[in-house]
C-alpha cells in the first residue's frame, strides 16, 4: 500500500472510529500532507516522534461539536491511473467546503493555494 492510500484509509477510519489522533509511518511526503491538512483546518497538530529509523508522525483530528472536522476522504489519483490537472482545470470541492489535495512543483497544495499560486499537479484526495 502506498503512503496516500495509507492516510486516507487511516484518515477515513478514525474519523468512523472518533479517534482522537492517529499514528503513521513517518515520511517528508506524509509529514507535508499532513501539514497541508492542519493549514486546511482538518487536524489540529501534527508532531514527529521517534529516532532516525523508528519515525512515526502523530496528529490530532480536529473536532466540531462531537463530530470529526471531516466526513469523506476519497483518492483520487492512484498508482494503477495518474491524473494530472492544468491549474485552470483545478475545480472547487463541495461548492468550496471541502478541499482537494494537490502534489505540485511547490509542494502540496490545497486546490484554493493552487489556484491561486497558477500551478497545476497531480491531485491526491479530497476531503470534506
Amino acid at each position: 500500500m502506498d503512503a496516500i492510500s495509507r492516510l486516507v484509509t487511516t484518515l477515513k477510519n478514525a474519523a468512523r472510529a472518533k479517534l482522537v489522533s492517529i499514528s503513521l509511518p513517518y515520511s517528508a511526503f506524509t509529514e507535508a500532507t499532513l501539514k497541508g491538512l492542519k493549514r486546511a483546518g482538518y487536524l489540529g497538530s501534527v508532531s514527529v516522534r521517534g529516532e532516525k529509523h523508528r519515525r512515526t508522525i502523530e496528529a490530532e483530528i480536529a473536532y466540531e461539536k462531537d463530530l470529526p472536522a471531516f466526513t469523506e476522504v476519497r483518492r483520487i489519483s492512484k498508482p494503477s491511473r495518474r491524473l494530472y490537472r492544468k491549474a485552470s482545470e483545478i475545480r472547487r470541492v463541495r461548492s468550496g467546503y471541502g478541499k482537494l489535495f494537490l502534489t505540485t512543483s511547490k509542494g502540496i497544495m490545497t486546490d484554493s493555494e493552487a489556484r491561486k499560486a497558477k500551478v497545476g499537479g497531480e491531485p491526491l484526495f479530497q476531503i470534506h
